[in-house]
């Protein structure tokens, strides 16, 4: 029987860790991004009898892990364990402790066996060992992460369009691991619990079920990249996010009781081409996606003008190993075929997913309004990007692909996305103190791929 111990002190009460744990969202959370794992079914909170089902995606395949809790002791702790999977045995218990008037020590003890006995053990065990320490080593920094980012904070009612999106369900299960009631706006009709029903082409949704929100944060939108640009679907670009939030916000306008703010994505495209750092006071840039983000914000004004706060929620790229472009670049990267855009010179603004969604959580609070760019305060050359991508995975990036070829497959998305320069700062996110967790992209690649020193800082 092998034993594996984490222990790592948190700024929490050992009670609000354990609530932390039993809220909707949080086995989400502890999911490692670079694991292919999926929740299948969730019956129960963390009392005993609660059941869980994922499933771990191991190349087509996927290995069913059907696990129940045998133990709970609330405020304290609870115990699970493995009904069926790829362990013979696995036993886990999850304890809080106090350390002291407010904080406590989180503490992992995972017992568990392998299939096919010793000589097997003595095979897998120096390959299983140091990935269970990788996954539970994110798993504590984490908790303690949101823990920290949700300190002190007020629960809000928060409506969330884009909650299936790479961003939005990222967004949602944080919000409500922090004990946030997140409404979903879908377009399956009937709604579900927790749901509103919505068009967004007409912005008709069931506006009884909008009055008692706090926020509003509006992540839908096509995905640019989804394939070649031609006028149809450019068409629907601009259809999914011009129409769409204009609707959304005549509904939200026309409310008894609106919410008070509106976080409303954009883009750091609104700048076009920078060659020189580029913040928020810099004027709109030219082009089809320049055109795009003035348009898309502008469709906030009925919001605005019906006292809502608006803020513009400038993305640059979001970098997460779970979608996205860091998603779809990555099994080329390990096969070893990445390389350089055109030059390579051009500037490549882009943000972590964990503080894009910080950043999203902190404008709830903070009373600003207008632009705000969600960008990381160390931009990079596409060049550089690749070659730490590159260092981080362990594999070489040689290749370079030209700009003609880039404008042959991809045609003018090319020209748009690919070859265009950004130079963009947070300034405003600075000025409001806004604390990143991964200024720097090593570190943020590092911790989507699992690449980081075994231990953190007060881990034992």
């Amino acid at each position: 029987m092998a034993r594996l111990i984490l222990k790592t002190p948190l700024e929490a009460s050992a009670e609000e860790v354990f609530a932390w744990h039993s809220r909707p969202g949080a086995l989400q959370r502890l999911l490692p991004p670079w694991q292919d794992v999926r929740v299948e079914e969730s019956r129960g909170g963390l009392e005993v009898g609660a059941r869980r089902t994922l499933s771990l995606g191991l190349g087509p395949l996927r290995v069913p892990m059907r696990a129940v809790h045998t133990g709970c002791e609330p405020g304290r702790g609870f115990q699970d364990v493995l009904e069926s999977g790829p362990f013979r045995s696995w036993k886990h218990h999850h304890r809080f402790y106090p350390r002291d008037e407010t904080g406590s020590v989180l503490e992992d003890e995972i017992e568990f066996s392998y299939h096919g006995g010793k000589l097997l053990e003595l095979l897998v065990s120096p390959f299983v060992v140091p990935q269970l320490h990788r996954m539970f080593t994110f798993r504590h920094r984490r908790t303690r992460h949101d823990l920290d980012r949700h300190a002190g904070r007020a629960t809000l009612r928060v409506g969330l369009t884009g909650s299936s999106g790479f961003l939005g369900s990222g967004l949602a299960a944080f919000l409500e691991s922090g004990g946030h009631t997140v409404i979903r706006f879908q377009r399956k009709s009937p709604s579900a619990p927790g749901t509103v029903s919505w068009n967004p082409a007409t912005g008709e949704c069931e506006g009884e079920s909008l009055e008692s929100l706090d926020a509003v944060v509006h992540l839908a939108g096509e995905n640019i990249g989804e394939q070649r640009w031609n006028p149809a679907f450019k068409d629907k670009i601009r259809a999914s996010r011009i129409q769409t939030t204009g609707a959304l916000c005549r509904t939200l306008a026309g409310l008894r009781s609106p919410p008070a703010c509106l976080l409303s994505a954009s883009a750091i495209g609104y700048y076009g081409s920078t060659e020189a750092p580029a913040t928020e006071q810099r004027e709109a840039g030219q082009g089809f996606l320049a055109e795009l983000c003035q348009a898309w914000e502008e469709a906030t004004r009925p919001a605005e003008e019906a006292g809502i706060r608006v803020a513009h929620l400038r993305l640059g790229t979001v970098l997460g190993a779970q979608g996205g472009a860091l998603a779809r670049l990555l099994p080329v990267f390990r096969m070893g075929g990445g390389g350089a855009l055109g030059s390579g010179r051009q500037g490549f603004s882009w943000i972590a997913r964990e503080d894009a969604i910080g950043a999203i959580h902190w404008l709830l609070y903070d009373q600003v309004s207008g632009p705000v760019n969600l960008v990381a305060p160390n931009p990079v050359s596409n060049e550089e990007f690749v070659r730490t991508l590159a260092r981080v995975l362990g594999r070489p990036a040689l290749l370079r692909l030209e700009p003609w070829l880039l404008r042959l497959v991809v045609g003018e998305f090319a020209e748009e996305a690919l070859l265009r320069s950004q130079w963009v700062l947070p300034a405003r996110l600075r000025e409001l103190g806004f604390p990143f967790l991964y200024p720097d992209l090593e570190d943020a690649l590092r911790a989507e791929l699992g690449r980081f020193t075994m231990k953190a800082e007060g881990e034992t």
